[in-house]
């Protein structure tokens, strides 16, 4: 029988540093990553497999290729898998925890302070910030839908899951979206290129997957009973960050319109609050799921503030960091079957389509109310995509605007 030590070490690969050392690592990259998941992507490459050469380019082109491939957060999924191949599970944690907190607790800080906007410069600039909003989630409809709808079948599936969404308005149509997305996939999406093989370095033995694979779906199937029966917010709570977060395909922005069906819908967060809170999260660095820490912390029934922003935080992280943990072990035979393949390229088209319909709305409708707004919006859009400037100047600068024109 195996020591536990030497589990351990099987799971993280071939730990070679130290915990201390990886969060250290992270931090730097936490405080420094803006521009979203693939930017932070190019950080990691920049920082750990040019500069620190924890693991080589067909490694990291793999684990990406397995954290595109799963719901959740792509750019804190890699993160996590590097920090759990240079310093084992602490070290996996140190990684999340580093990359994370920098972001997370700016957010709660701006959740706790935003009640104290008032007048018209505190109106103009959380108005500003919800305008910002449009610019960024109009960015994002259109990158990822030049990359993942580059044919008439996909934008197909893309404009039924904008219908699944209008017509079944409710956390339930974002879900049934990316199911029909995926059946879609099957019978429509055959004939695109196949994935490159490759070899993952990450020894995490199987029976560890099974485990966290079990957790997930166990997790994922049973929360809404239990916090229905036992009538608790914070189980409540939880499994509406934990259900978001497991079924987030495309990137952090894609996180938007699941959650504000579960906390706006729900009346825990008003619509102005979220859209402020989505739009001070593109001036942060790191992962844009740290808006759900603004979240729990803005939230209107307890347990709110310091204690919602860490239920909500772990909530819609976990998932993901338990699909890496499980797909890690059985990966390589799984990608390279063109079933998998053609399923997922429908699902990410169906993210297209969902996104899109956020962007009109709560986005587009609850920040455009006259034309000085549409001008604003469409100068960030402009200034994201053509002049690729920072997302955090542009939030800035926007922000300011928006003072400005509270004044007029």
């Amino acid at each position: 029988m195996r020591s536990s030590t030497e589990t351990i070490s099987e799971i993280g690969g071939r730990s070679r540093g130290t915990a201390g050392e990886v969060f250290l690592v992270f931090l730097k990259l936490g405080l420094t990553s803006f521009g979203g998941p693939i930017a932070h992507l190019g950080y990691f490459r920049n920082e750990l497999v040019i500069r620190r050469k924890w693991i080589d380019e067909s490694g990291y082109a793999d684990l990406v290729a397995l954290c595109q491939f799963l719901p959740g957060p792509a750019s804190s999924q890699a993160g996590f898998a590097l920090g759990l191949l240079r310093g084992g599970p602490l070290g996996a944690l140190a990684a999340w925890a580093a990359f994370t907190l920098p972001s997370a607790l700016l957010l709660v800080i701006f959740a706790m302070s935003a009640t104290a906007f008032s007048g018209p410069i505190g109106e103009g600039l959380l108005h500003g910030l919800k305008i910002v909003a449009v610019a960024v989630v109009a960015q994002a409809v259109w990158g990822m839908a030049r990359s993942l709808t580059p044919d008439r079948e996909r934008v197909s599936i893309a404009l039924a899951a904008v219908l699944t969404v209008v017509f079944l308005s409710s956390a339930i149509g974002q879900i049934a979206a990316i199911a029909l997305g995926a059946v879609a996939g099957l019978l429509l999406c055959r004939n695109g290129q196949s994935s490159s093989a490759g070899n993952l370095s990450f020894r995490v033995p199987r029976w560890v997957g099974v485990l966290s694979l079990i957790a997930f779906f166990t997790l994922l199937a049973l929360l809404p009973f239990v916090a229905s029966a036992t009538g608790s917010q914070g189980l409540l709570l939880f499994d509406a960050f934990f259900r978001s977060g497991a079924l987030v395909f495309g990137g952090g922005h894609v996180v938007l319109p699941l959650l504000q069906a579960e906390v706006v819908n729900s009346g825990w967060v008003s619509a102005d609050a979220f859209l402020a809170g989505y739009g001070a999260t593109q001036a942060m660095p790191g992962p844009l799921f740290t808006f759900a820490a603004y979240l729990g912390a803005v939230m209107g029934p307890a347990p709110n503030g310091a204690v919602g922003a860490v239920i909500a935080l772990i909530a819609v992280f976990l998932p993901g960091f338990l699909l890496v943990i499980g797909a890690l072990p059985f990966w390589d035979d799984f990608r390279r079957r063109p079933r998998a393949q053609a399923a997922m390229r429908g699902a990410n088209a169906a993210v297209v389509g969902i996104l899109g319909a956020a962007l009109y709305s709560p986005v587009w409708t609850s920040a455009i109310l006259r034309p000085h707004d549409f001008a604003l919006a469409l100068t960030g859009f402009v200034l994201l995509t053509v002049w690729k400037a920072p997302p955090w100047t542009v939030v800035i600068a926007v922000g300011m605007a928006g003072i400005g024109l509270a004044f007029f």
